[in-house]
This record gives C-alpha cells, sequence and structure tokens, in this order.
C-alpha cells in the first residue's frame, strides 16, 4: 500500500536496492488523496515506453457484482466508495484533520514559489522526537501571513545534526519554538534539550503547553493565513494532507486523537507553529474603560465616578472656596 508508505521509501531505500540487478517495481494500492502514489500514477501515465499504469475501477471491470456494489454504497460514505471502489484521487482521506484546509490553500495558491525575505527573520517550530523522527518548520510571519519557506525531518538523529543542518542555510534566525517536554531534563546527560539547543547557538523557545486537540483547532484556524513553499515543503505538505484521527475498528468512530505514523512529526511540529504564531500575532487594542476613582461621597451619593465627574466636582468646590 505505498499510499501509506512514508513518500521518502521509494527514493531512499527501494530504488537503490533495484540497482545492482536492475530490478523493478510494482506500485499498488488504494488512492489516498493526492500523494506521493498519485505522483507515480501520474508519471507513469506521461512515460509509456517505461512504465505501465493500470486502474482497476469496480464500475468498470465487472468483476464484482452490480447488487454487492449496490449494497457497498448504502454501507460506506460517498467517500468512502469513491475512495476504494472508483479508485478517486479526489476523495477526501477519511478523518484528516487538514485535508479540506490543504485542498483550499491549492485552490487559492497559497502553495507556490516562496520568496525568502532577507530583512525579517526565519522562526523555526520543532517537534523533538526521542529516539525517533525531529520535524522542523521554517516560517516568516510578514503583518498577518504565515510565510512557510521550508521543512526538515530526519530520524535517529541527535540535536547537533539539526543545528548543523539549520547553520548550512541562508536564513537569518529568529526564536526555535519548542514543545513543552523540552524542558525535562535527560537522565542520560543532566540537562535539558533548552539547554543543548543554546549550547548549540540556537534561540529556543517553549511553545506555551495545551491540550493536542486545542492545538489543532489552533493550526486549523491559522490555516487561511498560511503560505507554503511547494518544493521546500511538499513532504510536510503531504504529511499535514494525510494527518488524521484514530479510527476504532470496535465502535467504528473516529477517536479524539490523531493516529500515530509518519505524518505525526511535521503535524505535531505545525501545531507548535500555529501556538507560536498566536502569540507573536499583534493583537487588536481594546477600548479603555472610563478610569473609576473613589471620592469622599455625601450621603446618598454614588461611591465611584468617572474622571470627568471628579473634575466637575473639584471645579464645583474650587469655585465655592473663591466665594468664601
Amino acid at each position: 500500500e505505498y499510499a501509506d508508505m512514508r513518500p521518502s521509501v521509494w527514493g531512499e531505500v527501494i530504488r537503490p536496492m533495484l540497482a545492482d540487478r536492475q530490478g523493478w517495481a510494482t506500485f499498488i494500492g488504494t488512492p489516498k488523496g493526492r500523494n506521493e502514489f498519485w505522483q507515480v500514477w501520474d508519471r507513469a501515465q506521461q512515460d509509456e515506453v517505461n512504465w505501465f499504469a493500470m486502474m482497476l475501477r469496480a464500475s468498470a471491470t465487472g468483476i464484482l457484482p452490480q447488487s454487492e456494489l449496490d449494497e457497498a454504497r448504502r454501507d460506506m460514505t460517498p467517500e468512502q466508495y469513491e475512495q476504494e471502489f472508483e479508485c478517486s484521487f479526489e476523495a477526501a482521506i477519511l478523518g484528516a484533520y487538514f485535508g479540506k484546509e490543504i485542498a483550499q490553500l491549492e485552490r487559492d495558491g497559497h502553495i507556490c514559489e516562496l520568496p525568502y525575505e532577507r530583512a525579517l527573520p526565519v522562526h523555526t517550530a520543532w517537534d523533538l522526537g526521542i529516539g525517533d523522527s525531529t520535524a522542523i518548520w521554517f516560517f516568516q510571519v510578514v503583518g498577518s501571513e504565515i510565510r512557510v519557506i521550508d521543512h526538515y525531518e530526519a530520524h535517529g538523529q541527535g540535536l547537533p545534526h539539526y543545528a548543523a543542518v539549520l547553520a548550512s542555510k541562508p536564513y537569518k534566525y529568529g526564536d526555535d519554538f519548542v514543545p513543552h517536554d523540552a524542558k525535562v531534563r535527560e537522565l542520560g546527560t543532566g540537562r535539558t534539550r533548552i539547554e543543548t539547543l543554546q549550547q548549540l547557538g540556537r534561540n529556543p523557545r517553549l511553545v506555551p503547553h495545551h491540550k493536542i486537540m486545542d492545538g489543532i483547532n489552533a493550526a486549523r484556524l491559522s490555516m487561511p493565513m498560511v503560505w507554503f513553499d511547494r518544493a521546500k515543503c511538499a513532504e510536510g505538505i503531504e504529511a499535514l494532507r494525510q494527518y488524521r484521527a484514530e479510527f476504532d475498528e470496535k465502535t467504528r468512530a473516529f477517536k479524539d486523537a490523531p493516529r500515530h505514523d509518519w505524518t505525526s512529526h511535521s503535524a505535531d511540529a505545525f501545531r507548535y507553529l500555529a501556538m507560536a504564531w498566536r502569540e507573536m500575532a499583534p493583537q487588536p487594542e481594546r477600548p479603555r474603560e472610563p478610569k473609576q476613582l473613589v471620592i469622599n461621597p455625601a450621603p446618598g451619593e454614588k461611591t465611584t465616578a468617572t474622571f470627568n465627574d471628579v473634575v466637575g466636582k473639584l471645579g464645583t468646590r474650587r469655585r465655592d472656596e473663591e466665594r468664601i
């Protein structure tokens, strides 16, 4: 099921393994959005010399009786049926948190070639994995826009590796936003990852502690303001597109928690980006309420007054004093 695999598996693992024997590979699976599987399908259709492509739609093959297809259509959602039986790359990924938002960004032209603004700092948002993948988004804030200009993810590397990767890029950096647990001391070194990043020349800042679903909602609300660099953020965008809720087979309902797979790290890092941006975004000024001052009231008078009331009362007293 290539649509469920990490996109880099083909280029980093499988294709090099085929080289010594001039081997070949078969890509099979069910469409799940316009991910790497769709790109392979599209390439195969355009290069008929080196590729063979076949799509087996249930409505066209006649393998399954129509009565079975009719019953399946009644039992499944339209998106499920189109994806599973009609091989639709356009059907929404079931349970995806950001699928509709990413599709809207594509329609609005927010996924494009995005320049680096040298006059502005580049902030980063990290998901720090322990013995797992670490994902980093690079972004700039321009007014009310969040311009995500780069993305990096790797597995099994220490913090010095990521610090070196960031140093190799031509960016002028601002803050590095890291999850709340980065302040916990590691048993091996006795240092926190905050301290380690500081020693590596980084400028880490803790993202406000929050519940996962609150962070996901913050990311959804931020999406209309987001712009992505199409090339540098390609794998991260696909992770966001496929990030989805865990499905409980027993209850036949989605759990109130994300599914943990290859998409999780980039999605978590983007959640931290959204929470950090909310802290950085300028807040609208609230109208100032009139100052309330306590004065010595006469019997029956109110115990508080506005500044104008006080000035008026003082003026009355001064005129009384002048008459005396």
